[in-house]
């Protein structure tokens, strides 16, 4: 049984319990953030606790938990040598439901727990992830993390039912993001292409580090929008996200992107950003 940190308790993963008063629940004032383990050591933590801060504030919380001090804690206590880390934030509970916070506000709800997963050796680096499009209908404020997810999950059910990993999201004719990571193509020139970090995507930690590295491989660079035309004109199409790492994206629509295998350059990323996640942490390097 994991182990979860549930407002200051360690506590057995069957009695984290939360109120139906709680606000995350009720209207879904709620943050949240994941972070990769690697070696049983968190990954890219400072990114994400910018990313946590700005989530914060958009979405109307305060907190001042020490998480640099919790989480490594709760990944010993749960053993996990490579997975993820998962925190979530939301407004507490302040009694009867009322769309107003009362003043002075409640404590925030504050829980953590970890997942193990495959990040280094996931068999989809080798095989690549087949996509489908579908409309963007989420709500525009989506720089916050919150766990206003709902349509994503709807997207996610859609890709399942339609025999594929995922869907990429389009909304006024370009491309914005996959359900829960960023979209990014190399064109027909070679230019690594992603759309711009504002109110239309989520600003991605892996995508600071993929823009890094493709700049350091002498890619150019172009953060714009880009079209479905230009997604199956491209030669290579790729997925970041903290839970998943660098993915390749191999079909569409059930049209091949590229040759319809992984691409070498996106290969390329993938074990440079994996590189620097164990250079940075202090890690042993890759075999």
């Amino acid at each position: 049984m994991r182990t979860v940190w549930l407002n200051g308790e360690w506590v057995g993963e069957a009695d984290a319990r939360v109120s139906v008063f709680d606000r995350g629940l009720l209207f879904g004032q709620s943050v949240y953030e994941v972070a990769p383990v690697l070696a049983g050591r968190i990954a890219n933590w400072p990114h994400h606790a910018a990313r946590l801060a700005n989530s914060l504030a958009m979405a109307g919380i305060a907190d001042a938990t020490d998480w640099p001090a919790i989480l490594p804690e709760l990944v010993a206590r749960n053993g996990l040598a490579e997975g993820r880390v998962y925190l979530q934030i939301t407004a507490g509970t302040a009694g009867d439901r009322d769309f107003l916070l009362p003043a002075p506000p409640p404590a925030p709800t504050r829980l953590a727990f970890t997942q193990p997963a495959v990040l280094v050796d996931n068999p989809k680096a080798a095989t690549g992830l087949r996509v489908v499009l579908r409309p963007d209908l989420r709500w525009q404020v989506r720089t916050a993390k919150t766990t206003q997810l709902l349509y994503a999950v709807l997207m996610k059910e859609e890709a399942r039912a339609a025999g594929v990993d995922d869907a990429w999201l389009v909304e006024g004719g370009v491309i914005t993001e996959a359900t829960s990571a960023n979209a990014h193509i190399i064109d027909a020139r070679g230019v690594l292409v992603s759309h711009p970090v504002d109110q239309g995507v989520l600003p991605g930690v892996t995508r600071i580090s993929v823009m890094q590295i493709a700049r350091a491989m002498g890619l150019a660079v172009e953060e714009r929008a880009f079209t479905p035309d230009e997604l199956f004109a491209a030669r290579e199409a790729f997925v970041s996200a903290a839970g998943s790492l660098v993915l390749p994206v191999v079909e569409v629509d059930g049209r091949a992107i590229g040759t319809g295998t992984p691409g070498a350059l996106t290969g390329q990323i993938r074990r440079r950003y994996i590189q620097t996640l164990f250079n940075c942490e202090g890690l042993a390097p890759l075999p």
